[in-house]
């Protein structure tokens, strides 16, 4: 009971009670009517009470980030060094932490260390997206820090998720996850503060797959890189401790914030199978598939969104996109845009001042469970299909994505989800947003392949139809 204000109680309707109203507030519609099924076959419900026996959860970050809540985290990528130095000195002037670097600067250690001229690597922290080419481009990175033990190092090689995107590679795929292996063990001494893997689902997220998929693919690299790594001569604690969890967090906060809990949830458990206890590091990118590309001034709100679903979900570095990406590579304003949102979130907002805020929330917490559910689920579906490696190239990882996909098509084709821009309240006279020039990238020679994890843009086809 609570008291009112007049000083007396507000009385708290039992579940029946709500039942009640519920019918009659639906007329001839069945209660039923308010259940939701997800791409994961989960369902949503109306009403979350205590009665309905939710386990309660408190999923926190470990720790702050050098005094922050978490690692602000912003992406530059370019082939002229000196761009790409004044872009991030500029990052890292205006607030950022780390930075993610992509681009022909990774090419070799010459232009990426001018590219890195005057970034204290003690101090910031610098990662690398690099594909397949994640060894050569980590090489390079250590070079440029000079053996400085202390420097924070972030070789970011997820060569499996490279793969999915590209649907294949130059050399056998188990060849280039071996290389990445090697590249870590030979890192690992020099560098003790450095992480090597990313262990990323995003490539799944990006391609229209659900939550579940996501933490599934997520779990099964981790797996792979683990094996991977012991038998390159690295220790599995090192290589676990080096591994970063890469996830998508989108427009849809309620699910994103609660995917990044249950990613807790399913590295504790693989954590408990490898018998160590380890903490997760993970790091949430703002997804691209929730993009518009012919109106991309509403995506500074979604954006926003997803910037604070991975701070309240609790992220330990947060990445997001500019909102011109759709378009193209984003410019400085786009850049500074995006820095400038989570700087919003994390000083004016104060969204780290409390631990998993979401706790205690019995939708929040049901919701969290229901996805490492789900995720454990896909998990152990990929590894009786023989490993993430196998399921791929059976095709088995592509064939449930697509469906997915399928279905929130489906959605947004007959209305039950709308794009504020694009489906609804479309602007007629949208402002024209600039984008960088960027040099076309060849693709390599592909000599093992697989049916590819294509990124999609769900907003690309209501695009498309109105021009």
């Amino acid at each position: 009971m609570s008291g009112g204000v007049d000083g007396g109680a507000f009385e708290i309707p039992t579940p029946e009670e709500w039942r009640a109203s519920a019918v009659k507030a639906l007329k001839d519609k069945p209660l039923e009517s308010l259940l939701h099924i997800d791409a994961d076959h989960l369902v949503t419900r109306p009403l979350y009470a205590d009665a309905t026996g939710i386990k309660p959860l408190f999923a926190p970050r470990p720790s702050d980030a050098e005094g922050r809540a978490w690692d602000l985290r912003t992406q530059v990528e370019g082939d002229d060094p000196l761009a790409v130095n004044a872009a991030v000195l500029t990052d890292l002037e205006g607030g950022a932490a780390s930075v993610i670097l992509s681009g022909g600067v990774l090419s070799d250690s010459e232009p990426l260390a001018r590219a890195l001229d005057k970034v204290a690597l003690e101090l910031a922290a610098v990662g690398l997206d690099a594909g397949l080419d994640g060894p050569d481009a980590a090489n390079a990175l250590a070079v440029v820090a000079k053996g400085a033990p202390r420097a924070k190092l972030m070789f970011h090689m997820d060569p499996i998720g490279a793969y999915a995107a590209a649907g294949g590679s130059p050399l056998p795929v188990e060849l280039h996850l071996a290389q990445a292996a090697a590249t870590a063990d030979r890192h690992s001494g020099a560098y003790p503060d450095a992480t090597f893997f990313l262990a990323s689902g995003r490539v799944v997220h990006e391609a229209g797959g659900s939550a579940g998929q996501e933490l599934g693919f997520i779990a099964a690299s981790v797996v792979a890189y683990a094996k991977a790594s012991a038998e390159a001569g690295l220790p599995i604690e090192r290589a676990l401790k080096g591994t970063v969890l890469g996830l998508s967090v989108d427009a849809e906060y309620f699910d994103s914030l609660a995917k990044v809990r249950a990613l807790r949830i399913v590295w504790a458990s693989l954590m408990k199978a490898f018998d160590l206890d380890i903490p997760a590091n993970i790091e949430a990118r703002s997804s691209r598939r929730m993009l518009a590309a012919k109106d991309p001034w509403p995506n500074l709100l979604r954006l926003t969104a997803a910037g604070f679903a991975g701070a309240v979900g609790g992220a330990d570095s947060v990445v997001l996109d500019g909102f011109t990406r759709a378009s193209g590579r984003p410019d400085a304003f786009a850049r500074r845009q995006a820095r400038n949102t989570q700087i919003v979130l994390m000083e004016e907002a104060h969204l780290g001042r409390v631990d998993d805020p979401a706790a205690g929330s019995w939708f929040l917490d049901s919701r969290t469970h229901d996805l490492a559910e789900a995720g454990w689920a896909e998990f152990q579906r990929i590894e009786r299909e023989g490993g993430i490696v196998a399921s791929l190239k059976g095709g088995a990882i592509q064939m449930r994505v697509a469906a997915a996909r399928a279905s929130l098509q489906s959605a947004y084709d007959g209305g039950a989800r709308q794009i504020i821009g694009v489906t609804k309240f479309v602007d007629p006279d949208v402002r024209p947003a600039p984008i960088e020039t960027s040099v076309a990238v060849e693709r390599p020679t592909i000599t093992d392949s697989c049916a590819p994890l294509s990124p999609f843009r769900f907003a690309a086809a209501f695009e498309e139809a109105g021009q």
